[in-house]
């Protein structure tokens, strides 16, 4: 089933212990997609300037992405600019230039408008309704947001949320939506904002999903080689998407789990590389084979029948 995206098509300028690159592909959607790309049918829409690269666009279609919704615009393309100090925990921003995204209008192609799972990437929550306005019936809806559109556009961020069924936030963006100080307890306010299940994505140490009373915990890969933090909730959002996307409309705990599991393997891989460099070589054998060692890393026996025999009561 075909899945939808919309967000920023970016030019990153990017500084780590470990290098530097200049205006090098970035932008949620970029990352979103080419993740989810890895299990179906994805589509774009976003806004890009004059100067934006052939050779990124090439890529992105190469990975079979839809950008029919991608448009060109005069001008320039939006840009960000950041640096992360030696724990890579924090991206301090430089310089950002919305250029062209300034005044991005979401405007669906004819063949979007029928789409079945939808992401809202992160931008003005009036823009993710115009998108949901557009779309005729989804079946599945996510959504990131962040702190500036938190305390900038609370209340029509709290009316996006009424129209969505997964939002993907990171702890402290939790903590600060619902104005409670326990993760736990904040990501359970939150599914009465609307959302019927919550993601709280939590970098190095993995992420947490509510829905109802279930409640499932994840690690995140251990990694070796991290050079580059730019684009994992992105590549972690579009893996987990795009699985669901490719599963015939199942959406059982079971397999929100996978789906969880399938987007800290895709971030992993992600930030191995600047950019999006490390997805460019990155197939499905890899994909799979990791996902198996998570597995295993997560896997272990039930109790011993005789353990703590000494203790009183059941």
């Amino acid at each position: 089933m075909a899945l939808l995206v919309v967000g920023s098509v970016a030019l990153d300028s990017l500084e780590t212990p470990f290098g530097r690159r200049e205006d090098v592909l970035g932008g949620s959607a970029s990352y979103f997609s080419a993740c989810a790309s890895f299990f179906g049918p994805t589509r774009v829409v976003a806004v890009v300037g004059e100067d934006f690269p052939e050779a990124h666009l090439g890529f992105l279609a190469a990975r079979g992405i839809d950008l029919d919704g991608l448009a060109r615009r005069p001008g320039r393309t939006f840009r960000w600019k950041g640096r992360y100090e030696f724990d890579l925990n924090t991206a301090h921003t430089l310089d950002t230039q919305l250029n062209v995204f300034a005044q991005f209008q979401p405007d669906l192609p004819a063949h979007y408008r029928d789409s079945e799972y939808v992401f809202l990437g992160n931008i003005d929550p009036d823009l993710q309704r115009a998108v949901l306005d557009q779309v005729r019936s989804p079946r599945f809806v996510g959504c990131d947001t962040m702190n500036f559109w938190i305390s900038s556009k609370r209340e029509s961020l709290l009316r996006t949320l009424e129209r969505v069924d997964m939002l993907f936030v990171n702890d402290a963006e939790a903590r600060q939506l619902a104005e409670e100080h326990n993760v736990v307890k904040a990501a359970r306010r939150i599914l009465t904002f609307g959302p019927r299940a919550v993601v709280v994505k939590r970098g190095e140490y993995g992420a947490l999903y509510f829905s109802g009373d279930e409640v499932f915990a994840a690690s995140a890969v251990p990694l070796a080689s991290v050079f580059d933090p730019t684009g994992a909730g992105d590549s972690f959002a579009g893996g987990f998407m795009g699985y669901l996307a490719s599963r015939d409309g199942s959406l059982d705990h079971g397999t929100m789990r996978r789906a969880i599991v399938l987007g800290s393997v895709l971030a992993s891989f992600t930030v191995e590389q600047f950019s999006l460099d490390r997805l460019r070589s990155l197939s499905p054998r890899e994909i799979r084979v990791r996902y198996a060692e998570a597995r295993r890393l997560a896997h272990f026996d039930d109790l011993e029948a005789d353990v703590l025999l000494a203790g009183t009561g059941d």
